[in-house]
């Protein structure tokens, strides 16, 4: 049976002269991202707002997620957001916090039963003060930079200091570019945000250990090339298997976002949108930014990178 394969074993690519291009680009892209962030803000869910989270089910059939809003605009409830999400008699009604603290909330619950009666079912009903909100922001924003500073010990360790920042460097402009796209989509921001952000932190530096493990091999069995042709000589080394892992992960995510309902749209479109960054990241960010490190004094020029990469020269 003949295997599929997407890239050929043998490429002999030439990244790093795209690397005068790509830092730019995504300094550029990383300066809007933040500016995104300051400007239009995120769209805190209940999660980090507080607010009151009812999960009901209709008992006569299909939700009428248009009557249901009706109703609920009725109630003088404030900001109310109504989706329908699992099967079709399944909704997640979510209304905002209401001034008065903890009895305010559990009176627009009292408001929303009494609307509706028996015609529902609650499944599940969930109030968050702003209190416990705050305490959420806080610990949200602590688990991702915990998480930055473990991948920059981790990778210290691991290999040298430039790997380590080239790392960092790579997994921070991951993370800006992901939150950059929460503000210009204006998706919901809350903690199955943040459970996607972390995942996207793991599975870039996974990608990007890859990658430098086979640079370092590569710098340890050629010592007279010039370092830029080391680069491309492990990054297309690895292609083929960074190719095809990107690939199979975002196909088991394309198929969750279109099939796996509204509670987890955010999550795996934060996902989707992680593994093509990463993927643009290891190769375009975490390769080339050796070579303003200088992980290597000598020549980083890249005209015969292209044609070199093919041919061996001694070790030492």
């Amino acid at each position: 049976m003949k295997l599929l394969r997407l890239i050929p074993d043998q490429t002999h690519f030439g990244f790093m002269r795209f690397r005068r291009l790509s830092f730019p680009f995504s300094g550029l892209l990383s300066v809007v991202a933040i500016g995104l962030l300051v400007t239009m803000g995120l769209n805190f869910g209940i999660d980090f707002r507080g607010g009151t989270l009812i999960e009901m089910r209709t008992l006569d059939g299909p939700a009428d997620v248009g009557g249901i809003r009706e109703v609920i605009g009725t109630l003088n409830v404030g900001d109310a957001q109504i989706q329908r999400f699992g099967a079709p008699d399944e909704v997640l009604v979510r209304v905002e916090a209401q001034p008065g603290g903890d009895l305010a909330q559990q009176a627009v619950v009292e408001k929303i039963k009494a609307a509706f009666g028996d015609k529902v079912e609650y499944r599940r009903v969930e109030v968050v003060g702003p209190v416990v909100s705050g305490e959420l922001v806080e610990a949200g924003t602590l688990a991702v930079l915990v998480s930055i500073l473990a991948v920059l010990i981790y990778i210290w360790f691991r290999f040298e200091w430039q790997f380590a920042i080239g790392a960092i460097i790579a997994t921070v402009h991951d993370v800006v570019l992901t939150m950059g796209m929460f503000a210009i989509v204006q998706l919901e921001f809350n903690l199955s945000s943040i459970a996607a952000i972390l995942t996207i932190v793991g599975y870039s530096l996974n990608d990007t250990v890859v990658v430098y493990d086979r640079i370092r091999e590569t710098v340890r069995r050629y010592k007279k090339r010039p370092l830029p042709e080391l680069l491309d000589l492990a990054i297309n080394e690895t292609l083929s298997r960074t190719v095809m892992t990107s690939l199979t992960t975002l196909l088991a995510l394309i198929a969750l976002y279109f099939l796996g309902g509204e509670v987890i749209r955010s999550f795996t479109f934060a996902m989707i949108w992680g593994v093509l960054v990463g993927t643009y990241s290891s190769i375009f960010i975490a390769a080339p930014v050796l070579i303003f490190l200088n992980l290597r004094p000598g020549p980083t020029g890249t005209g015969a990178a292209a044609t070199a990469t093919g041919t061996t020269d001694g070790g030492d």
